[in-house]
Parts: structure tokens; sequence; C-alpha cells
């Protein structure tokens, strides 16, 4: 389907980090925060966080939070894993591997720094760059090679992100545009992000993505937002079985993810129930048949977006 994009755009937020640049592979300033750890896809047991005191075990939940845990230390975090944990991390690799296809660009760079740092930390499986200004992160940890995972920080703190906002981050590794509340829309490269105030608490979205030069229509969604809330809504491409049907096939081109902070709670929150899970995976299959039955309509005249 053809997707119009000539409203004005929403300012971009630079709230979002996942490189490892060369000059900031040996920390040089201490940081300290509270740190959510969240999975990618599946749940992760078995990892530390390494601080200047004993090192914090956490278990990472699939798009969900957990007791955050405070950490002082570098401002790059290292994150270790035990190897009963899962049977790839911490086991001896002599030279980097390969990287998987979607992962972004800068993914071997951090994978080279993990594995020249498992030299002193076998058990080392992801790095995070920190923010020295912010008081609570979200490190969301997606696979990638060898048994490591490519680390995704989320600035939090309120100063970034106001309790009553909704945060869009594009994590997927194409362009999209985001229509919020039908009035204004943002074109978000992978690892943009743009905060939005909603209207009545409430905030209408409307997800395309790029395919061979026209925008496809993917979902029409709602998302509330408390006053006392931070939330974010998370866009993907992921193969994780959280998204996968009874049958095992994978639902949606694209997946999104709202992540819920409550002012009170910072962080604590239960874990998703299996029926809304199966709510998850019947509306990103329902937008994937929507989309494919607009894709075999006549197509409109291919626009790049502006």
């Amino acid at each position: 389907m053809k997707y119009n994009i000539q409203l004005a755009l929403l300012p971009i937020v630079a709230c979002l980090s996942s490189a490892l640049p060369a000059s900031a592979q040996k920390a040089t300033q201490q940081v300290s925060m509270k740190i959510d750890v969240v999975s990618w896809g599946e749940t992760i047991p078995g990892l530390t966080l390494k601080s200047n005191k004993a090192g914090t075990p956490v278990t990472a939940l699939a798009f969900r939070y957990s007791k955050p845990v405070t950490y002082a230390g570098p401002n790059i975090l290292e994150i270790s894993q035990k190897p009963e944990g899962a049977p790839q991390p911490g086991a001896p690799i002599a030279a980097p591997t390969a990287v998987p296809a979607a992962a972004p660009a800068d993914a071997a760079s951090v994978l080279a720094a993990i594995l020249t740092r498992r030299k002193d930390n076998p058990n080392l499986v992801a790095l995070a760059p920190l923010p020295i200004d912010s008081k609570h992160v979200t490190v969301l940890l997606a696979p990638g090679a060898a048994g490591t995972f490519m680390a995704y920080v989320l600035d939090d703190d309120p100063s970034k992100l106001p309790f009553g906002r909704l945060r869009i981050h594009n994590l997927s590794p194409i362009f999209i545009a985001m229509r919020c509340n039908n009035a204004t829309v943002s074109k978000l490269h992978t690892k943009d992000a743009v905060v939005v105030a909603p209207k009545n608490r409430e905030v209408i979205y409307e997800l395309a993505y790029e395919k061979d030069g026209e925008w496809v229509e993917q979902e029409n969604n709602l998302a509330t937002v408390k006053d006392d809330e931070q939330v974010q809504l998370v866009v993907l491409q992921s193969d994780a079985t959280f998204f996968a049907s009874t049958d095992g096939s994978r639902s949606g081109f694209l997946q999104t993810v709202i992540l819920r902070r409550s002012k009170d709670d910072l962080g604590a929150l239960a874990d998703l129930d299996a029926a809304t899970k199966a709510a998850i995976v019947a509306r990103n299959l329902a937008q994937e048949e929507a989309a494919e039955h607009k894709g075999h309509s006549k197509p409109a005249a291919s626009k790049k977006p502006k």
C-alpha cells in the first residue's frame, strides 16, 4: 500500500546507542545509575554486570522489565554469562565470526571488542556504552554472533524521556514511517528515535516500512500512556519464538513491542501472561496478512521519502 508522508517531521531524539567506537574501547569515566536489562526475545539467565563492587546477577526477561539493578563502574558496561547459562557464551574463540545478516553495521566492531576483552574475561558476552549524564537506562540485548549479544542502550533518564510520553525506537534494519494521532509523520532510519506527546493519554499510530521504493502500511494501533509512566514502543525484526504462532510460523514482517515503566515501581512489572502473548502473536499475523493483501493491489507511482 502506498503511504503518504507529506506532513512535517517530529524532532528526532538522540537517545539510543549501540556502537562501540575505537575511542571508547577503554572506559575513561565512572557512572552511577539504575539499569534494566531486557532480552530481545528469549529469556537470558545467568548474566552478571561487572561493577566496582561484586558483580550483580540478573536475568534478562523477554521484552519486559524485572527489578532494576544498581550499577556503579566504568561507562563501558561489561555483561558476562555463566557457561551453564547457554552453551556458546564463554567458549574460547580464536577469531571473529560472521555476524547475523540483519545486525547493524557496527556489529562486527562490537564483536571484535568483546573477543579482545575475553582474554581477561572468558565469559564476556556483551558490551554496553552507558551515557555519563543519566541515572536510569534500559539495556536491550539482541542475539549476536558466537553466543554474544548486541546491546542497545535506551537512555531512560526522566530528563530524556518524561513521564506521560511515548518514545518510538526503530531497531529494525529498514526505513520506517510513523504517523501519530493522525497529525504528524516521523521517518526513522535504523536506531533513530522520537518522543511523542499523547492526546487524552493515548497515541494512535500508523506504522509503514519502505520496500522497493514504496511505502507499505503494516500496522494501525493504539498505545495508552498514563501520566506516571515512561512508555517505549520498539519496532524490530526478530525470529524469536516469542513472536511465533502455535504452528511455528513467524508473525509479521516487522514486530512491535511496548515497554512500560511506572514512576512508583521504577521498572518492576509483572511477566506477560499467556493471553497477552497470544494477543501479540495474533495481532502480528493479522497485520502480515493485511499487508500481503494490500501488496497485491495495483501499486501507485513510486516515491522516495523526502
